[in-house]
């Protein structure tokens, strides 16, 4: 749907004539560095061109009304600004009334309501963050409507709070911090504790990233998300009965090697091995785009796919099939399984004279084991959290 569109939508809804205002906040990718956050390494997330509009016009008054056109059903919910507590039947507003909430506990003036239209393009259950593009939407709305200044990342860090806090959902930085912190073509190295970070050139004109989604519900991944958590936290204290470090992410593959055997079970040293080696893949992924070293940048990719399937089994079947399915194709650089795993989505890197012939490949053999077809959306990098104006 586009700009032109959605417009004519939000008038229709709202039964307006005055030109609404538009933002947007993409959704975003891992190209590298999964599991590694929680252990005190890096990410190297980017944004991408699928995310969420927001259309809004002020009011006089202290209404708040939210209309979503991907819960169309859910009609025009109406709130005040004088309770912006939060409550179940509220449903997806709680994530704008969130930000709200926190953009006045920060000390800023919102004293009047407004009409909002959301609209996403990011495929739905795919992990491709819809509510952290969600927050970041509202956050830039707020800021440009309101004429606030807000430090940016600030605004990254109120758009985690709402889901910790506010929502209780228990996840890291790395969402909201590529939607807020995007550049067109460009990947960002960042250290999710120091939220120290450094932007990686990518320049893929000749290829096109490919997200393929398996279409498998994820029931698995939070029990197994906090399993995983737990078996690293064991090895951390056994290394740290010789060794002074804080975090698996100090860790050079090499000072993991020789100190391995502190880690007393088979499996969590498994589990610290991907966590210590994958950061190093990330710190490595920095150096070969900054020498527009893209192939070398696609083998990692692949290699970090290995180590979540062998060393922290967190792949399962349907992202085994997918990327190992993609690494015979030609025209592929690199493609790994992206997010917690256990289903959701994985990505490839492919050369765009390709792309349709590695499509269809996957889709066969995918189909051939798993019994139904995977879903796939080509991305661009693209900018972070803004205004569009037309």
């Amino acid at each position: 749907m586009n700009v032109t569109d959605l417009i004519k939508k939000f008038e229709r809804i709202f039964q307006v004539q005055t030109q609404p205002r538009i933002f947007f906040a993409p959704g975003r990718i891992n190209l590298i560095g999964e599991h590694t956050d929680y252990n005190g390494g890096h990410v190297f997330p980017a944004a991408i061109s699928f995310g969420t509009y927001a259309l809004a016009i002020p009011r006089d008054d202290q209404q708040l009304r939210f209309y979503s056109e991907n819960f169309p059903d859910q009609g025009i919910i109406e709130v005040s600004l004088s309770d912006l507590s939060y409550k179940k039947e509220d449903n997806w507003t709680n994530y704008p009334k969130g930000m709200i909430y926190y953009f006045q506990q920060e000390g800023y003036t919102i004293d009047q309501g407004f009409d909002v239209f959301f609209y996403g393009n990011i495929p739905n259950g795919a992990g491709l963050s819809s509510s952290a593009s969600i927050e970041l939407v509202t956050g830039v709305l707020l800021e440009k409507m309101y004429d606030l200044t807000m430090d940016r990342i600030r605004m990254v860090q109120l758009g985690q709070k709402v889901e910790n806090h506010y929502i209780g959902v228990n996840s890291g930085i790395m969402d909201q911090f590529a939607i807020g912190m995007g550049r067109k073509d460009q990947a960002m190295l960042l250290d999710c504790d120091s939220l120290n970070y450094q932007y990686a050139p990518i320049q893929l004109d000749k290829h096109d990233i490919i997200i393929i989604n398996t279409n498998k519900r994820r029931e698995l991944a939070d029990s197994k998300y906090n399993e995983r958590r737990n078996q690293c936290e064991i090895a951390l204290t056994d290394l740290q009965k010789h060794l002074s470090i804080q975090t698996l992410g100090e860790l050079t593959p090499k000072q993991f090697e020789e100190n391995r055997a502190l880690i007393q079970d088979k499996t969590n040293q498994k589990r610290a091995k991907h966590a210590v080696y994958e950061n190093a893949r990330t710190l490595q992924a920095l150096e070969k785009l900054k020498a527009g070293e893209l192939s070398e940048f696609g083998e990692l990719i692949n290699q970090s796919h290995i180590s979540l399937r062998d060393d922290y089994e967190v792949t399962g079947t349907e992202l085994d099939t997918i990327a190992e399915s993609a690494w015979q194709q030609k025209g592929v650089l690199g493609a790994r399984m992206t997010g917690a795993g256990f289903g959701g989505c994985a990505i490839a890197i492919v050369e765009k004279t390709e792309v349709d012939n590695v499509k269809q490949a996957i889709e066969q053999t995918y189909q051939d084991k798993i019994g139904y077809a995977p879903t796939f959306y080509v991305a661009t990098i693209g900018d972070g959290a803004k205004e569009i104006i037309l």
